[in-house]
């Protein structure tokens, strides 16, 4: 679609709906930025967009007659597709994209995406640095920080765009096409939007739908629908395993990466060389390093990037050490299966900061995976009479309340003896209670920094 001269409705007036609007903008055409929240500031959002171009802005109850003027709707991440007006404009017949959609049709050069419910902001950053280490022009982007449409115009044939792309950013896909793509794991998340596991699965496996036979797919082996999901894909399937040797793809080997193809036995890097720690994460440099070399980067570069990574903020994150106890932020262990990462990696008796924003998931097995490790649990926000009404069930009786972050800090400071470990790990969202994960690990940050020796 050419947007020139276009009218399109970007629905959302958050930093996503911004990219869009400026992105279209740019392009020559005419955004309309809609936003439901009736009390909306206005002129705070026009303050917000780039200055090039003059969008109109509607809050409040959508006027239907205006159906007839729009050629294109893009939708933010967090407008769900069931919306009855979002129905409406499909009824209608207009094209509904994702960001994701406009800037992949609006930008230039190969796109390598990741997805996935756990991982996928630690192996696009890698995957971000093995690519920036390798190519001239190179853009990581999406839900790692940096919104795709801000940096689409800004690419050239020759660019590779590494993408974070969310299961809310592939609901609305149309076009978009990776060279290589990767779904590192499915696990139970985000059923508030999605409702049922099968559709939250059916729309992690939408990022292999336009790939080719050329094309190329990382999926995780030991995770029984991908493994089955593999079978029965267009694109080149690669598989990864932490757990066993594969005939064919990527496997730890003891303390060897090995990336076998249907030539040769390929050493890659010994984890004792890597910098960031847990099987999970050797998981992670194994779909990055399994992309890079199918995206034509050579093995003696790879090697070389993976080894200098660091771990990304957030993410079994070290605070710092106060009167003999280590802390840790694991603000993005946003779902159970994240937070049990964290418990794995500690490795010593801890004291566990959970909960926040409901997001409809169950907390069983984050319990069970305590295994006698976490010496007390301190709980906040919507979720925290829910989590203890789980524990309780499991036979963990240990957990305390606290109304707020800092206060949960306090107790944390309170109860953790020299030798043990503090760790922030939610399994759940933010939402509620701060801006976002990045927020809430950083105010972790501050207040443990400024505990008293």
């Amino acid at each position: 679609m050419d947007l020139k001269g276009k009218k399109v409705l970007v629905f959302g007036a958050g930093k996503s709906g911004i990219g869009a609007a400026d992105l279209l903008g740019s392009a020559g055409a005419q955004p309309v930025i809609y936003d439901g929240n009736a009390d909306l500031d206005k002129e705070a959002v026009l303050h917000k967009t780039n200055g090039k171009y003059t969008p109109e802005i509607w809050a409040g109850d959508f006027p239907e007659r205006a159906l007839d003027s729009l050629d294109l709707i893009v939708l933010s991440p967090g407008v769900p597709t069931d919306l009855p007006l979002v129905k409406s404009f499909y009824e209608k017949g207009l094209p509904v994209w994702s960001e994701v959609e406009l800037a992949y049709r609006t930008g230039k050069g190969e796109v390598l995406a990741i997805t996935g419910t756990n991982g996928k902001t630690t192996t696009t950053a890698l995957l971000g640095k093995i690519m920036g280490d390798a190519r001239e022009s190179v853009f990581v982007v999406g839900n790692i920080g940096t919104a795709y449409t801000s940096k689409s115009l800004e690419m050239r044939e020759d660019s590779v765009t590494v993408a974070e792309i969310s299961s809310f950013q592939l609901e609305t896909i149309d076009q978009f096409r990776p060279k290589v793509s990767a779904i590192l794991n499915i696990t139970e998340d985000h059923l508030n939007r999605h409702h049922t596991m099968e559709e939250y699965i059916r729309v992690k496996e939408l990022i292999t739908k336009n790939q080719g036979p050329e094309d190329v797919c990382v999926l995780n082996y030991e995770d029984e629908v991908l493994r089955k999901f593999g079978e029965n894909i267009v694109p080149k399937v690669v598989y990864f395993s932490s757990l066993r040797k594969l005939d064919r793809g990527i496997y730890l080997d003891g303390d060897q990466i090995i990336l076998k193809t249907e030539k040769e036995e390929i050493p890659i890097v010994k984890t004792g060389e890597l910098k960031i720690l847990g099987r999970h994460n050797h998981e992670n440099v194994m779909a990055a390093a399994a992309m890079a070399y199918y995206a034509g980067v050579s093995v003696e570069s790879i090697r070389k990037s993976v080894c200098e990574f660091v771990a990304v903020p957030h993410r079994i994150e070290y605070v710092t050490e106060k009167n003999g106890v280590a802390y840790y932020n694991d603000s993005k262990g946003t779902n159970p299966d994240a937070a049990i990462k964290g418990i794995c990696a500690m490795n010593r008796k801890t004291v566990l900061i959970g909960g926040g924003y409901d997001k409809e998931s169950t907390y069983d097995e984050w319990i069970d995976s305590f295994h006698g490790k976490v010496k007390k649990l301190i709980l906040i926000g919507q979720t925290a009479q829910k989590i203890a009404t789980c524990a309780k069930a499991h036979g963990f009786t240990d957990y305390v309340f606290a109304d707020s972050l800092e206060e949960a800090i306090t107790i944390a400071y309170e109860t953790a003896e020299p030798g043990e470990a503090v760790l922030l790990s939610p399994a759940c969202a933010s939402w509620g209670m701060f801006d976002n994960y990045e927020q809430r690990g950083d105010i972790f940050k501050e207040y443990v920094r400024n505990l008293k020796e």
